[in-house]
């Protein structure tokens, strides 16, 4: 679970909530007419831009948010050079036996067709195709929450006009302080859910995009060495190059 995704989300709607409930009530800033057209504009919007299947493929997607496993690449390098010493000592087909202890299924696919004798260039182009999917199926979830997040302030907007031609069609002294109020509501929703909620959301699965292809491009140029039967010193060091110093000499000391 991504214990920062919650923190974020939690302390942002605290905070907007203590500052209302600190100079008037929470009544003050609900409108459901206002809601309507914030969320139900942004998602109609959306949905003009997107497939059917895209836009609720972004639902399963914004899950990662909050439960995603990052990869620990220090981690990953030990797997990568144990199975390349392995390799090394006994030979490729002794992989095979060490496959069930593997959880990471790029590993396995790699090791896979290593044992079974596919060329390197095939390896190497099909674990690339792969990695290339996955860039795809983040990239339009992530592109989905970008355009929520354009279209909910334009939708915002959209609905303060709506509420001042409202208030203007009937306007009086008595009246005109609480017509503006609710005109500007819209505008409120509107930046808030872009800036708290979609907009971060976009971010955030942006990030993880690039922290699992570099997880994979560690994948793939360790299997490629373990193929090629590289000693297993070189393709640490080889891989060690993605890790930050500070946690490559940790590594190394614990090696």
């Amino acid at each position: 679970m991504d214990i920062a995704s919650i923190i974020g989300l939690l302390l942002g709607s605290a905070l907007l909530l203590v500052s209302i409930l600190s100079k008037t009530s929470l009544g003050a800033f609900i409108d459901v007419a206002s809601v309507m057209v914030v969320i139900g504009g942004s998602i109609a919007a959306a949905l003009i831009c997107f497939p059917l299947r895209t836009f609720l493929g972004a639902a399963m997607v914004a899950k990662n948010v909050f439960f995603n496993k990052q990869e620990n690449f220090s981690g990953l390098i030990e797997q990568i050079v144990s199975l390349a010493e392995t390799a090394r000592r006994d030979g490729l087909l002794a992989l095979e036996g060490r496959l069930e202890e593997i959880s990471n299924s790029f590993i396995v696919m790699g090791i896979q067709m290593a044992v079974d004798g596919t060329r390197p260039e095939v390896i190497e182009d099909i674990m690339r195709t792969e990695m290339d999917a996955v860039a795809t199926r983040h990239r339009n979830g992530k592109s989905v929450f970008d355009q929520l997040g354009r279209f909910a302030p334009a939708f915002g907007m959209i609905g303060t006009l709506m509420g001042l031609v409202i208030m203007l069609g009937d306007m009086s002294p008595d009246t005109i302080g609480a017509g503006m109020a609710v005109a500007l509501l819209t505008t409120f929703y509107g930046a808030v859910i872009s800036n708290l909620v979609f907009l971060p959301f976009a971010e955030k699965l942006g990030f993880i995009n690039k922290h699992e292809l570099l997880a994979m491009e560690i994948i793939v140029r360790g299997i490629m060495g373990i193929q090629s039967g590289d000693n297993p010193r070189v393709i640490e060091q080889k891989l060690s190059t993605f890790v930050p110093p500070k946690l490559r000499s940790v590594q190394q000391e614990a090696a």
